[in-house]
């Protein structure tokens, strides 16, 4: 698995998403079955087939976001600058194709949330940012096709 990058805050909410999985739902799953094997016959019991596969799919679920911390790094935002656009930063850019303004703070793709302005380092206009200045100017390439946008500020919270 490759290395993923991660805030403090997104480390803590991956460790507290874990212990809730394991504390709360994984005995609630257990509890499932156990009742669903009181009902008798296993061979066609659909309850205990469902409380099943939840189990498996909740053990994956664990598993992965294990994996996840196991090979994270967390960043150091005393390191971070406003000279280039790196991971961290909050860039607030200009759309030369309609003059609109949008601002993104570029995260590990884990903690990535549009709703939050918050986009993955491996999407295709956080890799076009990357590297870059306050007022270049930069085309990225994007699925709905070649947009230029420029640099007008670099921070972090």
């Amino acid at each position: 698995m490759a290395i993923t990058y991660m805030t403090k805050e997104g480390y803590k909410k991956k460790m507290e998403e874990i212990a809730y999985l394991e504390s709360v739902e994984r005995p609630r799953i257990s509890a499932a079955i156990a009742e669903a094997r009181d009902k008798g016959d296993l061979s066609e019991n659909s309850e205990y087939d469902a409380a099943k596969e939840a189990q498996g799919m909740l053990e994956m679920k664990i598993a992965q976001l294990k994996d996840l911390v196991a090979n994270s790094r967390i960043i150091d935002t005393s390191e971070l600058n406003t000279e280039v656009v790196q991971i961290l930063n909050r860039v607030t850019i200009k759309n030369l194709g309609n003059n609109m303004t949008m601002e993104y703070t570029i995260v590990a793709d884990s903690e990535a949330n549009l709703r939050e302005k918050k986009i993955g380092s491996s999407t295709p206009i956080a890799q076009g940012l990357l590297g870059h200045r306050v007022g270049e100017t930069v085309e990225i390439k994007v699925p709905a096709g070649l947009m230029k946008f420029e640099i007008l500020k670099v921070d972090f919270d």
